[in-house]
């Protein structure tokens, strides 16, 4: 499902206009392997990203994604990195900011496959040969592989 009915129905009253809203990237990782999709609407690789629905809790939107997008099922480990993004501008002309929450999950079966409309492609790549991609999308799987249990988290402020 590439857009969440609740975000149809909120631009239907706010059309393009800038929507701030929660999202999610999932960097599912097997051994020393990252899930990765291409996606449909701008053929760039990534980890999985999506929408967290109302009243949903971000990890559970992690696992749901990755399921609704590759049909690899995996759980979640830690939650990596909170940033918000920079303002984008969808293919469809929309225009959106998010608060990203990057999870490490772990793989726990299936092979990935293009599972909705969303992605071309699927499929697991070593860490040490990724494919070419966006700075933004390789900052989430750095911050995912980094050493330690603590949370990256932004902030503006100066002591």
């Amino acid at each position: 499902m590439p857009t969440p009915p609740f975000i149809v129905e909120l631009r239907t009253h706010i059309g393009h206009a800038p929507l701030w809203l929660i999202g999610v990237t999932a960097v599912v990782i097997r051994d020393d392997e990252v899930l990765l999709v291409k996606r449909a609407d701008n053929g760039v690789w990534a980890p999985v990203t999506g929408i967290v629905d109302p009243g949903e809790e971000p990890a559970d939107a992690a696992v749901r994604e990755v399921a609704e997008e590759t049909g690899v099922t995996a759980i979640p480990v830690r939650l990596a990195w909170v940033h918000v993004t920079a303002p984008v501008t969808h293919v469809n002309g929309d225009q959106a900011q998010y608060l990203d929450h990057v999870f490490v999950l772990r793989w726990v079966a299936g092979e990935p496959y293009p599972a909705d409309d969303e992605s071309t492609a699927a499929r697991w790549c070593a860490r040490t040969a990724l494919p070419d991609m966006p700075e933004r999308m390789t900052a989430r799987i750095d911050a995912a592989f980094a050493a330690g249990a603590t949370t990256r988290f932004e902030w503006s402020r100066s002591p």
